[in-house]
């Protein structure tokens, strides 16, 4: 079995995205239903073993991404907490959250309510708009999207388990405007409707910037609103680290510009009103193996002498948001 995306198009069809519609199916065929994973079958019977509830009145504007579980279940209802939180784990590794999960507390290995915290006093107020994430992992940020009032959250990100995780809590749900498609950003078509554009810590795994932040504005409609954020270094505009090799461990890190030398980059593809808003260095509380995470995780990216260079003795993670407007 494969998770269906039919509700994502049933729910865009009386929208601008109804003309993608027919490239988003075949988009989604290509890289979706036609290619196998083959833990599909274990995380298949891992969702379906998951409790068959629909949560009322749930709570998006608070930091935990909050399934309550419901009181004065019937005695034939009561929950195996032991056997839950196993399944729960079926879907490890967990990366962007936190969640609580029908009294189940799901600890990430980010805490990215913090980086949420940062950015959304920067951004234009999301009521009514229709959102685009890409790079959204689990769909964390989908759901406080809603909860800042937006009318649509659309998230973009292949990785088949982060489906799986975001599914686990959409079966408790009604509908809701919040939908994750399995794709890459460069499988999509030029939108150019959605009000704002969030990318998250993506940008920095991009071979060609430019390239992909004109994919970024092919999204957006004329005056809709770009939110960037990414791993930056120290510098002036003339500053941009290419790793020679890794960067943190990670192989797939490409450019790593200073925020000036970013900014410009932006301007370059041909944003306007681009500002830096917020600049943090990435702590060991922020990022780091959990439970629900136990691989390596920031700490051990570090160099152990000194926490303020990467283990190859570049600058240690700093990330940046910027906004920019099409």
């Amino acid at each position: 079995m494969t998770i269906s995306l039919d509700a994502f198009f049933q729910a865009t069809v009386d929208t601008d995205l109804v003309d993608h519609h027919e490239a988003l199916q075949g988009a989604l065929q290509e890289h979706y239903y036609d290619k196998a994973h083959g833990r599909t079958e274990e995380w298949d019977q891992a969702l379906a073993a998951l409790p068959e509830l629909t949560l009322d009145n749930v709570d998006f504007t608070e930091q935990r991404v909050t399934l309550p579980l419901p009181e004065n279940l019937p005695t034939d209802e009561q929950l195996d907490q032991t056997q839950l939180k196993d399944n729960l784990m079926a879907f490890k590794p967990w990366r962007k959250g936190p969640w609580h999960y029908l009294g189940i507390d799901i600890d990430t290995e980010w805490r990215s309510d913090w980086k949420w915290q940062r950015i959304l006093p920067h951004v234009s107020n999301l009521k009514g708009r229709n959102v685009l994430d890409i790079g959204t992992g689990n769909g964390y940020f989908l759901y406080q999207m809603l909860g800042a009032g937006a009318n649509m959250a659309i998230g973009i990100d292949p990785t088949r388990i982060f489906l799986y995780q975001f599914h686990a809590a959409q079966r408790l749900l009604p509908a809701n405007g919040a939908h994750l498609l399995p794709l890459r950003s460069e499988h999509l078509p030029a939108f150019g409707c959605f009000d704002t554009v969030f990318c998250l810590g993506v940008l920095y795994h991009r071979r060609s910037p430019i390239d992909h932040l004109r994919e970024l504005m092919s999204y957006l409609r004329p005056g809709g609103e770009l939110v960037l954020e990414t791993i930056v270094v120290p510098g002036d505009e003339y500053t941009i680290l290419v790793p020679e090799d890794r960067y943190a461990k990670m192989a797939n890190v490409w450019f790593l510009p200073s925020t000036a030398a970013l900014e410009n980059l932006l301007r370059r593809a041909g944003f306007k009103d681009v500002r830096t808003v917020d600049v943090n260095m990435t702590s060991l509380d922020e990022q780091q193996a959990t439970e629900w995470m136990t691989f390596h995780s920031l700490e051990q990216f570090l160099d152990p002498e000194n926490p303020e260079l990467t283990a190859e003795g570049y600058p240690a993670p700093r990330r940046a948001t910027l906004i920019a407007t099409r």
